[in-house]
């Protein structure tokens, strides 16, 4: 069991839920993807489960260095199924996982898509030739004994990686067992019906966010017994919101390790993230000194952000809401044509923020708030990543 240090007890301040409003800020979909991806041998119902998953793999696996063109492929003409590799000093084959047969047939130059149609011994042929050409590279091999050694991952000999299970570990630091026992957790639910966003759901399959498969981990906590109050909506009701941060890491190469951190109104049943505001992140490639990085850089600012006052964002949003840019109809249409909206962007703008606010756009705020609801209008990724940068500009200005 790892040693977790529980930096701060949970300290409800009440139940039963809170009312928002998720038609301000961004709606940011990238824990509903993992939601909706995940199967239910890849969901946890705690921290503690996750990690010792993670960790029990790492103590089974190793890592060496070899000559890839000292690597043997076998295939079975009995089984066009299998391909099984020899490497050098092994004392039985291994079978490459779907994830390393691809990057093995990436560092041969070969599209993996089409070896992965061919009968086994075809596709043994062509990385056979690939590994055994006048060009000997290095590699570093992932191999994970699980009765059955497999090959979990070949990358270039400097790959710095970092364990799973080390990001769970930094996690569990501040969350614990992501239960409750500290303030951060698996988040509640909203109620579409009432508005209300309530934080004392019952951890499931179903609504657990805590994920991990043979290639990677994924985790998203919220501090959502003790909402954040930024100013107030139209109707006089606190404007409340929670801290909430996920985090990701593939220790095959799958993908970079990555922290994101922000403000969040709720989050619906499919784990869709509403309202979110001040959007942070931190990403750390596994580059030789990968691991050096993740101890002295994002590890810190996780542990940072859990423990920082939510005073600089909650000063942040009074400023944007103070700081007033237009007046008059002109000045509006002027505010936003210097910052490359179209006239009917403008117009769009301006008339979301009327409809929605009661009241034409004046504040930074204000602008802020119609050019992010115009975002989520956006079919395309790219063109809602787009205004919702313009948007974070515009409050980068008064923070």
């Amino acid at each position: 069991m790892a040693q977790v240090e529980i930096l701060e007890p949970a300290r409800p301040q009440r139940s039963g839920g809170y009312k928002v409003d998720v038609s301000r800020g961004e709606r940011v979909g990238r824990v509903s993807s993992e939601w909706f991806n995940r199967p239910d041998d890849e969901r946890f119902l705690s921290l503690d489960d996750l990690w010792s998953s993670v960790k029990s793999r790492s103590e089974r696996s190793r890592t060496r260095i070899v000559e890839s063109s000292r690597i043997h492929v076998e295939a079975s003409r009995e089984n066009p199924e299998k391909l099984q590799l020899i490497l050098p000093k092994a004392d039985a084959p291994v079978a490459p996982t779907h994830w390393a047969f691809g990057q093995l047939a990436s560092l041969v130059g070969a599209p993996a898509n089409y070896l992965r149609q061919l009968p086994a011994p075809l596709a043994g042929i062509n990385l056979q030739y690939g590994l055994s050409g006048d060009r000997s590279e290095q590699i570093k091999t992932l191999e994970t004994d699980d009765g059955r050694v497999a090959l979990r991952a070949v990358t270039g000999p400097d790959y710095g990686r970092i364990h799973d299970h080390e990001l769970i570990e930094a996690v569990q630091k501040i969350a614990g067992s992501g239960t409750g026992d500290t303030r951060w957790k698996v988040p509640g639910v909203l109620d579409w019906s009432t508005g209300v966003y309530n934080p004392d759901v019952e951890i499931s399959r179903d609504t657990t966010t805590l994920y991990a498969s043979d290639r990677d981990v994924f985790v998203f906590l919220v501090d959502d017994f003790n909402p954040i109050e930024a100013g107030k909506l139209p109707d006089g009701s606190p404007d409340l919101f929670f801290r909430g941060f996920y985090a990701w890491n593939s220790e095959v190469g799958a993908k970079t390790l990555g922290i994101a951190s922000f403000y969040l109104r709720a989050v619906c049943q499919n784990r869709q993230l509403w309202g979110v505001e001040d959007f942070q992140e931190i990403t750390i490639r596994h580059s030789k000194y990968a691991a050096g990085r993740f101890a002295h850089e994002a590890a810190p600012a996780l542990t940072r952000f859990a423990n920082s006052s939510p005073q600089p964002f909650i000063n942040g949003i009074k400023a944007a809401r103070q700081q007033i840019v237009a007046r008059s109809d002109e000045d509006r249409q002027e505010f936003l044509r210097k910052r490359g909206f179209s006239r009917p962007e403008t117009a769009a703008i301006i008339d979301k923020v009327l409809k929605e606010e009661g009241h034409p756009p004046s504040s930074i705020f204000d602008f802020v708030q119609g050019i992010t609801r115009l975002a989520r209008e956006k079919p395309h990724q790219d063109a809602r990543l787009e205004y919702e940068g313009k948007a974070k500009k515009l409050l980068d200005r008064v923070s």
